[in-house]
């Protein structure tokens, strides 16, 4: 769904090179600033609804399309490094807080960029608000694994059916020209075991408020391991909610307006 919040383009200089970056803003004066990080393989403007769902309670909303991802520089979807992901992703922390100084930042991170989201809080937790972990690859990753013990990376894309109950999901995944349909790549896999690692050892995550949120019926980044994971690095009491019969992108989801009503829940008792 095509958002109604005005949205700006620019780009900021990246590790690797360029970031295609996003603001969404609302009509109103915002009390609050957003930080959207997308997944693996896809791009940020795929969040156009969920930015506009946030802007119209209040934030203004930031997002970037990660090293080879969307239309931002880098070989498609090669991370060598997650570290520097989190570098890239606090260059846009910065340029929003110059732009914004005083309002409280609340990052949400999915899938993959909920891994980022969770590293980023480990290292500057002290100046965010809130975190959303949405699907988040923590903990562990199957699918990661196999693929790393195997001799040739097979080219299979990521089935769309996976994403959503919602069939138009899928179907306008396979048509985006900015998602990437190819195989994996060696470095990235071995990126994402390192980094889920790191966040494993680096313990937990005392200060912002986490909410952890998750498809019961997630095939591609399946509950159990990632529950696992955010156990790990949750401190005692922190919000946690999963979604009966939901799959991986719970934001795209048939319950798409109650997963979006309980992170504002969640971040109105923050900021």
């Amino acid at each position: 769904m095509p958002s109604s919040a005005a949205s700006t383009d620019f780009r900021l200089d990246g590790h690797a090179g360029a970031l295609h970056t996003v603001r969404w803003s609302g009509e109103d004066e915002p009390t609050w600033v957003a930080l959207l990080c997308h997944g693996y393989g896809e791009h940020v403007l795929r969040y156009d609804w969920v930015a506009d769902v946030l802007t119209r309670a209040g934030a203004v909303v930031y997002g970037l399309d990660h090293r080879g991802h969307g239309t931002s520089d880098g070989e498609p979807v090669l991370i060598e490094d997650f570290e520097k992901v989190v570098d890239d992703f606090h260059l846009l922390a910065d340029t929003v807080a110059r732009s914004r100084p005083g309002l409280p930042v609340v990052l949400i991170g999915h899938s993959m960029g909920g891994m980022i989201a969770a590293r980023y809080a480990q290292r500057h937790g002290a100046e965010l608000a809130a975190v959303v972990l949405s699907g988040p690859v923590l903990g562990s990753w199957a699918a990661v694994d196999d693929l790393l013990a195997l001799e040739e990376i097979p080219d299979v894309p990521i089935d769309p059916s996976t994403l959503s109950r919602d069939e138009a999901v899928g179907a306008a995944y396979v048509a985006d020209p900015l998602v990437w349909h190819g195989p994996f790549k060696r470095p990235t896999l071995l990126a994402l075991q390192h980094s889920m690692a790191t966040i494993g050892e680096a313990g937990i995550i005392a200060e912002p408020p986490l909410l952890w949120l998750h498809g019961e019926d997630d095939q591609l980044v399946p509950i159990g391991p990632s529950r696992a994971g955010f156990a790990e690095i949750a401190p005692k009491g922190a919000a946690s909610k999963s979604y009966p019969g939901a799959r991986h992108e719970i934001f795209n989801e048939t319950n798409k307006d109650e997963v979006l009503a309980d992170v504002l829940t969640f971040v109105g008792l923050h900021i």
